[in-house]
């Protein structure tokens, strides 16, 4: 028969382990709206404080420079024509107040002339986090385009694992 305590106690890690991973779900799920919105500060707030944004065309370290990238003229664009950022379901591998999840994501965009919309690029993505003072916050977020690049791939392999990434 199994002691009290310790059903109790391994009830309570489960329960943590769940909550860590619908807060990680929510983090990431929320980019999307945050981002296409032009929700500046939201965007930011899902880093820490010297959090990094690594995409193919550029990285960004902390929180004044990925709000600067919202409100950059490109980004604007994209938000007053249409956009849609679509963040997959991600793979998280937790590890205490360390985890990495990784996903792929989409960027739509409307096409004014056809009235149509297309994807403009999907990317493999990395985000490792780290619990703040009880909120899991992004440390780094790994974006490579997934146009046949070795990055891409590594991201993608690297996710079943929370391996890291040799670049």
């Amino acid at each position: 028969m199994t002691d009290n305590t310790e059903l109790v106690g391994r009830l309570a890690e489960r329960v943590q382990m769940l909550e860590d991973r619908l807060d990680i779900m929510n983090l990431i799920s929320g980019y999307g709206p945050a981002v296409d919105s032009g929700s500046a500060e939201a965007v930011a707030d899902l880093w820490t404080e010297d959090g990094r944004y690594d995409v193919d065309t550029g990285a960004m370290t902390g929180r004044t420079e990925i709000e600067a990238m919202v409100h950059s003229r490109n980004h604007q664009s994209y938000i007053h024509g249409g956009c849609a950022h679509l963040v997959g379901p991600p793979h998280i591998v937790l590890d205490g107040d360390t985890a990495v999840a990784t996903c792929h994501s989409q960027l739509v965009m409307h096409d004014g002339e056809t009235g149509t919309n297309r994807v403009a690029r999907i990317t493999a993505n990395r985000w490792e986090l780290a619990r703040v003072d009880g909120r899991w916050k992004v440390t780094v977020r790994t974006n490579r385009l997934l146009d046949g690049r070795a990055e891409a791939r590594e991201i993608l392999a690297a996710g079943a694992t929370g391996a890291a990434l040799s670049f």
